[in-house]
């Protein structure tokens, strides 16, 4: 039963939803009834709430999500690195951690002028499709790399990279600027840049700022994300508080 609630669970990634109870039923492969059961459950739980005649996860998770500690430890530390990027640029700023092939988005800083982006704390998109997920991937082991390379790559845009060849050449120059790069792979008309936060020899987490097309420029952007990145990194480094 647990092992049909998560199946239930993961059919709300990425987005969290809203979806019908027919959609959970073919994203799930579980039958009608089976999840008309669950999801009631879940519902009265909290895990889930209704929206209209569709359903999207409940705050009990979000609730529950922000309580885990390494992940809290790491938020709590990176914040003032953060703040200080969101500062320098004015532009939406993002901390996300690596689970499996994808970034979870453990933090998220915004003006008020929102850019359109499928990211949002606690929620998690393709790797490949991210500038955080890239900079994880540059710098994880070469199995995990492979593997992924090994396909299919995800498409969230027309500008998604889906040639291994090419993906694979994009985490190279990462390895050697320290910097990843997405242009409009995850929403169109964004553009971003990423590094990678060390913690003991590993990259444990990556930030990015993610700029509208239009006004996008690496070489301005650049050296306020690599002090980010750096300062963070050297206070992990210095005791690891999370």
């Amino acid at each position: 039963m647990l092992r049909k609630c998560v199946l239930v669970l993961d059919c709300f990634r990425p987005t969290g939803g809203p979806y019908r109870l027919a959609e959970l039923v073919e994203r799930s492969g579980l039958s009608k009834t089976t999840v008309h059961r669950l999801v009631a459950e879940l519902v009265g739980l909290g895990l889930l709430e209704r929206a209209g005649p569709a359903y999207r996860l409940g705050g009990k998770l979000f609730e529950l999500g922000t309580l885990v500690p390494r992940r809290l430890g790491l938020r709590e530390t990176a914040l003032p690195f953060l703040q200080d990027l969101f500062g320098a640029t004015h532009e939406t700023v993002h901390l996300g951690v690596r689970e499996g092939h994808e970034v979870v988005y453990i933090e998220r800083i915004h003006g008020h002028d929102v850019l359109p982006l499928p990211s949002r704390v606690g929620g998690s998109l393709p790797l490949t499709c991210t500038g955080v997920g890239k900079a994880l991937l540059a710098f994880s082991d070469t199995e995990l790399v492979e593997e992924v390379l090994a396909g299919p790559l995800p498409r969230l845009t027309p500008y998604s990279v889906t040639d291994p060849a090419r993906l694979r050449t994009s985490l190279e120059q990462a390895q050697v600027s320290g910097l990843a790069y997405e242009e409009q792979e995850a929403a169109v008309g964004v553009s971003c840049i990423a590094a990678p936060v060390f913690e003991g020899g590993e990259a444990v987490a990556a930030l990015s700022v993610a700029v509208p097309r239009a006004r996008f420029r690496p070489a301005q952007l650049a050296p306020a994300v690599r002090t980010a990145a750096l300062g963070l990194s050297r206070v992990l480094r210095a005791g690891r508080p999370f």
